[in-house]
């Protein structure tokens, strides 16, 4: 689960992980690198973080740290950037070709929102704890943001690994149709008695397509 702060990240893996049972699932959400992390492979600490046969893992945020975060917040030099980019389709197919099925989605809100969003955190006692000075730059720095998001998209969406827009300033029809998203992914039984649609809304997901002018121009610059 990826997205700008304040996307709506944390809120989409609760509504998954409420109903699964806890002992076939796993929350991810690592915080920034050990002195010894850092002088490690860089996708080593999430390479023992993948599932196990028959589970799910939910990455609150992933390795795709390297590819907007760190670079727009200097959290990591020009040189790792490209090696991270070069690198992580090949890390994907290597998973892919092991039977590991990766589901890679970008909530995606606009600027306003996200404004909102963070003055809501601010004048709430209970949300304040979820607002860092990483995000307080995440207005400042909106357009540094956005061309790393797209140089990611244009570099690492690839048929066996997709990205998957969720357009998510409702939150709850974004929540929703995530759900619906992975459903229609898989086969389980009595999947075809289902009371209601599992595919999800194209106006609300939707697979990434090779265009930057296609998000920023639709939808406010996201």
């Amino acid at each position: 689960f990826e997205g700008r702060d304040a996307a709506g990240k944390g809120g989409n893996i609760r509504r998954f992980s409420e109903h699964l049972n806890p002992r076939s699932m796993n929350l991810v959400a690592l915080t920034k690198p050990t002195e010894v992390e850092q002088g490690q492979w860089y996708f080593q600490r999430y390479i023992k973080e993948l599932s196990n046969s028959g589970e799910i893992v939910f990455f609150d945020r992933s390795w795709y740290n390297r590819a907007v975060v760190e670079p727009v917040m200097g959290f990591c030099t020009d040189e790792q950037y490209k090696r991270f980019i070069l690198q992580v389709p090949e890390f994907e197919h290597m998973l892919y070709e092991d039977g590991v099925t990766i589901i890679k989605f970008w909530f995606s809100i606009t600027k306003e929102e996200q404004k909102a969003r963070f003055e809501s955190r601010l004048e709430t006692p209970l949300k304040r704890w979820k607002f860092s000075p990483v995000d307080q730059k995440g207005q400042e720095l909106w357009d540094k943001y956005t061309y790393y998001k797209e140089q990611m998209f244009g570099k690492t969406h690839t048929n066996y690994c997709p990205w998957i827009i969720v357009k998510a300033n409702d939150k709850k029809a974004a929540r929703l149709e995530t759900i619906r998203y992975v459903l229609s992914q898989f086969d389980y039984p009595e999947k075809d008695k289902a009371l209601t649609t599992l595919l999800p809304d194209p106006n609300i997901v939707m697979r990434y397509f090779r265009s930057a002018i296609h998000l920023d121009y639709t939808y406010g610059k996201n």
